[in-house]
């Protein structure tokens, strides 16, 4: 157990491999429930978010969902979210644990709009149910078709006989849902997810197997990949950002970042020489420092270690030798393609 954004986390339950495989073979089970919820309501709800985030909520239809990003002016990430359409006028956004206050009161101090902002967090507990397995696992608890929600759409519907919102979502790269609960119904829909999935080898998962299946899947993990510091362009994240949509925090900054163009990447690598490039490692190029380490570990599926790194902008494609600096040696690695793993369709 660890302490991880204010909450008591298990880093594993039966150890990080058994549980990453039964995600990429069967079916996993995380309690996310640390994970914060604000909800924007009202006639200008659309507004509101529209401008706080940098993707474009005029595009979606209720029930949808999509992956964006809350930016302060400068262009730095406040946070990467989920934002769900309810209806017209209300919104649902999924954010990170440990900035779920800082979210609501940076979300809170740009809303102009007739749209109310909630921190929602104490009313949501939030189960992830991940892999090839994960529907007919979670079908056993509720009535709802989940064969009807496409991917990245969501229903409110009943699980185990309460209501329940249930999104076709996750952060693993596996097919798979998130369910949104009240906290006082989520222990016994655990047991009782467990015990549906039990003919299909499910696991509990904790934080490391969490880690393994969204470093594979090259989806960013806030303070890693991304940061204040961090924009958007840089993070390898452009295709959240829709300039054509009309004004939003941070468009004017990175309008100027792209069109002088970025200096830094995010860009896969895979060891060449033996060691694991670990998070805040250096890298160096032609025997100088270039960037650093994002996130590094071994990855389960593929038998290799894998990571993420920044590098100069003119060095960020596959193909490039890297040395990551490794209790002070240095040790060969390359730059690759990503995602590292895309689960079969």
């Amino acid at each position: 157990m660890v302490d991880f954004g204010g909450w008591d986390m298990p880093v594993q339950y039966a150890g990080i491999m058994e549980e990453h495989h039964a995600v990429r073979r069967g079916v996993g089970l995380f309690d996310v429930s640390h994970m914060g919820e604000i909800e924007i309501r009202g006639p200008q709800a659309l507004q509101a978010v529209n401008f706080i985030s940098t993707n474009a909520a005029n595009k979606l239809n209720i029930g949808q969902a999509h992956y964006s990003g809350l930016l302060y002016p400068h262009g730095g990430f406040v946070d990467d979210i989920l934002v769900h359409k309810v209806a017209e006028d209300h919104f649902f956004i999924c954010v990170n644990a440990s900035n779920q206050e800082k979210d609501y009161e940076h979300i809170r101090a740009a809303n102009r709009w007739d749209a109310t902002v909630e921190f929602a967090s104490p009313r949501y507990a939030q189960l992830a149910i991940q892999g090839p397995k994960a529907l007919p696992t979670l079908q056993k608890l509720t009535a709802t078709d989940l064969s009807a929600i496409r991917y990245y759409h969501f229903t409110d519907g009943e699980v185990s006989d309460v209501p329940a919102r249930i999104a076709r979502t996750g952060y693993t790269g596996e097919d798979g849902f998130e369910i949104y609960i009240a906290p006082e119904e989520a222990p016994r829909i655990w047991r009782e997810a467990l015990d549906a999935g039990a003919g299909f080898g499910i696991r509990p998962c904790g934080l490391g197997a969490r880690n393994t299946l969204r470093l594979e899947a090259k989806m960013a993990l806030y303070g890693h990949e991304i940061d204040a510091s961090i924009t958007p362009l840089e993070a390898d994240l452009a295709w959240i950002v829709k300039f054509d949509k009309g004004d939003f925090l941070g468009r004017d900054a990175l309008l100027a970042q792209k069109e002088k163009g970025v200096t830094r990447k995010l860009v896969g690598f895979e060891m060449v020489g033996r060691g694991i490039g670990r998070d805040g490692y250096e890298v160096w190029i032609d025997d100088a420092p270039a960037g650093w380490v994002t996130s590094g570990g071994p990855s389960p599926t593929l038998g290799k270690n894998i990571g993420l790194c920044y590098l100069p902008a003119d060095r960020a494609q596959p193909g490039q030798p890297i040395r990551i600096i490794i209790r002070n040696q240095p040790v060969e690695a390359v730059t690759v393609p990503t995602p590292f793993y895309k689960r079969p369709k």
